[in-house]
Formats: C-alpha cells, structure tokens, sequence
C-alpha cells in the first residue's frame, strides 16, 4: 500500500528526514512513536503528498506520487484521509457543514448532503442532534469524533491521525482509541496513528519508531513491550538513560 524510500527533507539547516525507508502493507493499523520535535506530522505530510519530499520516492497503490501532477495527484489525494491533531474544525459553520464542507465545495445542495453526514456521525458515534452546533459548543472528545466523520466523507483507503488524543483525559482517550480501530476494523482501512500514549499499543498491528530523522524500529505492536530494540526499550519505559539523548537536559 505505502512504500518510502530514501526519503529526505529539509527546512533551511534543519533536516526532517535522513535517507527513511518504511513500507506500511495493505490494511496494517500502524502507530508511529518518537520524541516531539522529530518530525512525525512532516514524515505523515510528506507520506501523502501534502509535502513534498527533497528527494526520495512515496509509493502509494504502486505510483509514486512524488511524480504525479494535477488530476492523477488529486486521485491519490482521495484514497488518503488526514485527521489532524485538534480536528481543525472551522469555528464559523456548524457541524453539518463541517462534515459536508467537501461536497459543498462542489456545489453539491445541502439538503442532499445531509444524509450522508448523517451516516459517517452514527459511524463515528455522534447522533442526529449535533448537526446544527458549531465546534465552541462541542467536547474535545466530540470535536475528534466530528473531524473523523468529516474525513470518511470521501470514504478514503488509507487513514492517517496527527496525534488524535492530545489534550484528551484519559477515558476520553480510550475512547477514541476504540473509535480509531472499530473505524479501521468496519472500513477496512490501512491506519497510520502518530501517537505517544502507550496504550495505542492494545489496538494497533504494528510499531515504528521515528528518531533523528530515521526508523530505527519496526515490529509487532503485541510483543513491544519485550522487544530489545534499545531506542523502543528507552523510549516506552520513559528511561533518561539510552542512546535517545535528552535535549536540553544536563
């Protein structure tokens, strides 16, 4: 489904990504781990085309996109859906209009929307009766749920979250963890979640682990915690000792 190879990327002096290699199969649940500041979102960005890489390749369904332009990138475009990280909902429309903002684009009447709208918030578990508020009168946990719906719309194969539970408590947490993979499960996508809560652990197929620009480790979610990698050992357990430095720190 997704192949990186030697992907690089740079900012003036700062380099994102060194020479990354990952390949994520079709219908793997992936949650990709490292430190803030590592560059997870660019490497998620660039993993869709939203960023475009300094050099390397990003195959997706055996294209690479990174040569694609106008119609045959928006194709690409539309098998990818991008939840970012504190939904991005647009405070002026309510959250039909949100949801639908897509189809409404394209001149599509509201009326013939709302059915569908309606569908991806059940799918989501939100009812009915939150299509006419606007994003200041709905939870944190609520918004996350309204931003996912809004990205099943164009009912994408391959789901990517930017840190779907930042700022959430953590029963709010779980909650969207269960919602990430009952949505992976029933759609049969392939997931790819930045996260840095371990309890993604209990929901996704498999691990990578982002640090200085490469990936240093990939495996099995269901034996991370006796895995000997010592980045994925030091990372997971919070351990100040390891070959991960601490900035900033003496």
């Amino acid at each position: 489904m997704i192949k990186l190879i030697d992907l690089h990327k740079s900012f003036g002096d700062k380099t994102i990504t060194k020479g990354l290699d990952l390949t994520v199969e079709d219908g793997e649940f992936l949650a990709i781990i490292g430190r803030s500041g590592e560059g997870k979102s660019v490497l998620l960005k660039q993993m869709i085309g939203l960023i475009q890489p300094d050099s390397g390749s990003v195959i997706i369904d055996e294209q690479d996109i990174t040569k694609l332009r106008g119609k045959e990138r928006q194709t690409i475009f539309h098998k990818c859906g991008y939840v970012f990280q504190f939904a991005a909902l647009l405070d002026s429309l309510n959250v039909l209009e949100n949801v639908g903002i897509t189809l409404l684009e394209d001149s599509t009447e509201i009326e013939n929307v709302k059915p569908l709208v309606v569908e991806k918030l059940k799918n989501v578990g939100l009812a009915e009766d939150v299509l006419d508020k606007f994003p200041d009168e709905l939870s944190g946990g609520m918004k996350k749920r309204v931003g996912l719906a809004r990205t099943l719309m164009l009912s994408p194969k391959i789901l990517i979250y930017d840190e779907p539970t930042t700022g959430l408590d953590p029963i709010t947490v779980r909650l969207i963890h269960e919602l990430i993979k009952k949505t992976h499960d029933e759609q049969k996508l392939t997931s790819i979640v930045i996260s840095h809560d371990v309890e993604i652990f209990k929901y996704a197929s498999h691990v990578a682990m982002l640090h200085e620009g490469k990936i240093v480790y990939k495996g099995p979610a269901k034996t991370i915690w006796e895995c000997d990698n010592p980045y994925i050992y030091q990372f997971i357990r919070g351990l100040p000792e390891g070959p991960i430095k601490q900035i900033g720190f003496v």
